[in-house]
């Protein structure tokens, strides 16, 4: 495979761990990065070292004065979220700007699109804190007629009806997009579709996971916001306007751990577009713990179904506990991302999700 350049959109926790986990992988070349504030752009590559030391604990956040401009000023947020006022931004400088590499910018993503002929994938590491957020950025890069791939992490089950609604535009425009790339839906969707080939029918698929994340919440605090949202009495809008204070609050709460029960997460309708089952049939739960790295619980998948021959039996993936969040979001990501490349380049666009591809190492 020739050497893909790639630019990542948001650089709080999951973008950082991207740039971090691609100088582990062979054949990547991170070109543009780029937050709210800033942007850094070099077509011979990135420094990525500099980078995430320049911005190590100065990361930009916080929402615009115009939540409606088109600009890219209001649509571009780093994992801090819509109302992340004075997390971890200090300095004179937050964020990108505060590299050597980095300039300000108030049009981020205008930027990394004017300079998109040079670039092969884009990842999305955007917290969705509204429903139509990632297609609206997608549907960006087609009317720019960007050509090449993008990808995300996402994990709401409604986003995905609005990317296929936009897939015959990014068809034309020779796009090929991943969705939900990450772990779940992602990784254990992937091994969901594959433990579900020794059955003939599917009865049910459930994922249950465990995430630590004391050493990392600083820098996913976006992503925490979005998973409060599947709280009982929550919804994203209400998420999207609680106040740092009110989250903290919420945490002290709950010591700590949050449990989620049967939330809307990708997993179901990504599952059911690659006919492995009904999306009535997928549940999805887990444990947040921002307190402590060690995982709250087992992440496992099962997968009941029955056999050509009439037995009933339950197939499991299970991931091991020292593996962390970021490795198991941001590993399949990457591999996502390479496998949607050599499709792209063999002309093969539109809107793919996790169980229908497998990642390349």
């Amino acid at each position: 495979m020739d050497d893909i350049r790639f630019a990542v959109l948001g650089t709080g926790g999951i973008g950082r761990r991207t740039l971090e986990v691609a100088t582990h992988r062979d054949g990547l070349t991170p070109v543009a990065a780029c937050d709210r504030n800033g942007v850094a752009i070099d077509h011979g590559g990135l420094d990525v070292d500099e980078l995430l030391d320049a911005t190590e604990g100065n990361i930009a956040s916080g929402p615009t004065d115009d939540p409606d401009a088109t600009d890219g000023s209001s649509d571009l947020r780093s994992d801090g979220g819509a109302a992340a006022k004075g997390v971890k931004q200090h300095g004179e400088q937050a964020g990108v700007v505060a590299s050597d590499q980095g300039r300000e910018t108030e049009t981020p993503i205008d930027d990394v699109i004017a300079e998109a002929d040079e670039i092969d994938a884009v990842l999305l590491a955007l917290p969705n804190l509204e429903h139509d957020f990632i297609p609206r950025v997608a549907q960006r890069f087609a009317d720019a007629d960007y050509e090449g791939v993008l990808i995300d992490v996402l994990k709401r089950s409604r986003v995905i009806g609005m990317l296929e609604d936009r897939e015959e535009r990014l068809v034309d425009a020779g796009i090929t997009f991943v969705c939900g790339a990450g772990a779940t839906p992602g990784l254990l969707t992937g091994a969901a579709a594959l433990a579900a080939q020794s059955f003939v029918e599917i009865e049910s698929v459930e994922i249950w996971w465990g995430v630590g994340l004391k050493s990392g919440y600083e820098d996913n605090r976006g992503t925490v916001r979005e998973d409060i949202a599947h709280l009982d009495g929550y919804d994203i809008e209400s998420a999207r306007e609680m106040s740092e204070a009110e989250i903290e609050a919420l945490i002290d709460e709950h010591d700590g751990r949050l449990e989620f029960d049967d939330m809307e997460h990708a997993d179901d309708v990504l599952l059911e577009r690659a006919g492995v089952c009904d999306a009535e049939d997928v549940t999805v739960g887990g444990i947040l713990d921002v307190r402590q790295d060690e995982k709250p619980t087992t992440t496992i998948v099962s997968v009941t179904g029955r056999t050509f021959d009439g037995e009933t039996g339950t197939n499991t993936f299970q991931l091991d506990d020292a593996t962390s969040m970021e490795a198991n979001v941001n590993g399949p990501a990457i591999g996502y991302l390479k496998a949607a490349v050599l499709r792209n380049r063999a002309g093969d666009y539109g809107v793919y999700g996790p169980a229908e591809l497998m990642p390349t190492f």
